[in-house]
């Protein structure tokens, strides 16, 4: 049986955050009718420019209060839940807030769903940490989560898997602008120092990982839903396939749009982050999801937004 597109409802928690603000307008121009809950901590006005949109809809929460908006949840259709401490140094400075925003939180929120509605969680591929001797790795890999985010990820996506009408997303590290920006995530990160200082100094430059657009993600969040039957029930990674890439790879794409850019090895020196891994979006492709949105092409994007904001401003920690 299809699922039935009549104005469904999507409830995104955290949806003024990174991923979430630019989900939103996404969900919309589609058709759906979008509620989200956020606690506005990061105090961004990322939302308003979907105030006018009849279809939209917010409500100022911070999602461990469950009975400020388990209403909510009960007349959603669709899940999201994006609410979170997001990467290992901002769970490092607030591990209790992380517990029980990133575990807890979400556990509480799976307590109050019925079978019925669909949730669509994005996790990440963090959770592999290194690969088999090839660092490669696909959804049946054993996981091995390193960082703290990686280890409630994991715990999360079990508890997801074992519900009906449940998807997993395990996110590639993400780039590009949004209207709430991140500047922690390594290519938002490394393309801002070129641009800012000219040069980036890497630790373990061989170390690999996999890339994806913000708008790729979102893109990819849409097409679940609208393929849900084909779908449920399953693990996804979702990445680019010919964006897994070392440091120094990386450096040397953002080298191509500026020149002047260097990035000095450090020998005999540990990356903090030791995730090295291959990973395959294969089991995504077949189902006939593509990225459209290439690592250049981000590079560009970010270069041009840069000139228009300071890091400051945007920071988890």
């Amino acid at each position: 049986m299809e699922w039935i597109h009549k104005m469904e409802t999507v409830l995104l928690t955290g949806g003024a955050g990174y991923i979430g603000s630019l989900l939103t307008g996404y969900l919309l121009k589609a058709g759906y009718k979008v509620v989200v809950v956020d606690n506005f901590l990061y105090d961004r006005q990322t939302l308003n420019q979907y105030c006018a949109n009849e279809n939209f809809s917010v409500i100022k929460s911070d999602v461990r209060d469950v009975d400020n908006y388990k209403h909510l949840v009960a007349k959603a259709d669709i899940i999201i839940p994006l609410a979170a401490i997001v990467g290992a140094p901002a769970c490092a400075s607030k591990p209790k807030d992380a517990a029980t925003i990133n575990e807890a939180a979400v556990y509480d929120l799976f307590d109050m769903t019925a079978k019925s509605q669909l949730i669509i969680m994005p996790t990440t591929n963090s959770a592999y940490g290194t690969g088999d001797e090839n660092n490669f790795c696909n959804e049946e890999s054993p996981l091995n989560p390193i960082s703290q985010y990686a280890k409630e990820k994991v715990a999360v996506e079990a508890r997801l898997m074992e519900r009906a009408n449940s998807i997993s997303y395990r996110l590639a590290t993400v780039f590009g602008m949004s209207q709430r920006m991140r500047l922690d995530l390594l290519v938002n990160d490394f393309v801002y120092r070129a641009k800012t200082d000219g040069f980036v100094v890497l630790y373990e430059p061989h170390f690999k990982r996999n890339y994806i657009h913000i708008r790729d993600v979102t893109r990819a969040f849409v097409y679940a839903i609208k393929n849900v039957d084909s779908m449920v029930g399953n693990v996804y990674n979702v990445g680019l396939s010919d964006a897994n890439i070392s440091k120094f790879e990386l450096c040397e794409r953002i080298q191509q749009q500026l020149p002047k850019f260097i990035f000095p090895i450090a020998d005999n020196q540990k990356d903090p982050d030791q995730r090295n891994y291959i990973v395959s979006n294969e089991k995504l492709e077949k189902t006939g999801f593509m990225p459209t949105h290439s690592l250049d092409f981000g590079i560009e994007e970010l270069i041009k937004g840069y000139s228009m904001i300071s890091k400051h401003q945007y920071t988890n920690l």
